[in-house]
């Protein structure tokens, strides 16, 4: 389970972080194109609760500053360096940025983990007027049929009891998370990757579900899975393309207090 914090971090993934770094699947660069089409000017960009920084990089060649920040010290240790990147250890709710300087902030995979109320106040003392917050979430995979079903299997019934309550705002695509601010149609997007059956276990082992079984079982209940889906797989070394949809919360900031 996560690390006990006494501000509340709920800390489910500094144990895994070099698999987040590794197996975490990229999003696409036209998304990043879109946002930086959408703000008001591309000086500084906020990528809030970033992980090992798979948003973090893609804005850095958008943004002419990128600060990426996270609670998670293993994390930002993880994180991959990029020109026009500054990582730092931070919470989302206490940046340490400077009033009205962001022009866009983004939360990829990660608002279902924060203090909405003080997030949402950090945000509009961070942006500048008009600046955009885009927050957004991925669940399901989709490989093959009958691959999808196993994973699916694993997801509800395996690792199901296992998840922690937050989320069920992932899987209802954060429609059931507050979002205080006048929101912008968003384009489809996806991600897509070509991965190996070592890829997508690697994958599943990232998951805080799994993490949170391992530490109550003491046993890896990715092992059992795999076996089933190499069975579906076929050459160890094929590679598949493996695609998440992405849901979306885009709004657009005014600048004034909450």
């Amino acid at each position: 389970m996560g690390v006990p914090d006494p501000a509340g971090f709920k800390d489910h993934f500094s144990g895994r972080a070099a698999g987040y770094a590794a197996y975490r699947p990229r999003y696409p660069a036209a998304l990043f194109a879109w946002l930086a089409d959408q703000s008001p000017a591309r000086e500084m960009a906020w990528d809030c609760a970033t992980g090992s920084g798979q948003a973090a990089g893609e804005l850095a060649g958008r943004f002419s500053r990128v600060v990426a920040t996270d609670a998670s010290e293993a994390q930002i240790g993880r994180a991959v360096a990029a020109p026009g990147v500054e990582y730092r250890v931070a919470r989302a709710e206490a940046s340490g940025l400077a009033p009205r300087s962001a022009d866009l902030v983004t939360v990829a995979q990660a608002l279902h983990w924060l203090d909405l109320p003080r997030f949402y106040a950090e945000v509009r003392r961070v942006a500048r007027p008009g600046a955009i917050l885009a927050v957004w979430c991925y669940t399901a995979l989709r490989i093959d049929p009958g691959i999808d079903e196993l994973v699916q299997e694993f997801y509800d019934g395996t690792v199901g009891p296992y998840w922690p309550p937050e989320r069920t705002h992932v899987d209802q695509g954060y429609r059931s998370l507050p979002f205080p601010f006048p929101e912008l149609t968003v384009p489809e997007f996806q991600m897509v990757s070509e991965w190996t059956l070592a890829d997508l276990s690697g994958y599943l082992r990232t998951w805080s579900a799994v993490i949170r079984y391992e530490a109550e079982h003491g046993t890896d209940p990715v092992a059992p899975v795999h076996a089933g889906l190499a069975r579906r797989w076929g050459d160890s070394a094929t590679v598949r393309q493996v695609v998440w949809p992405l849901s979306f919360r885009v709004g657009q900031i005014d600048g004034s207090p909450a």
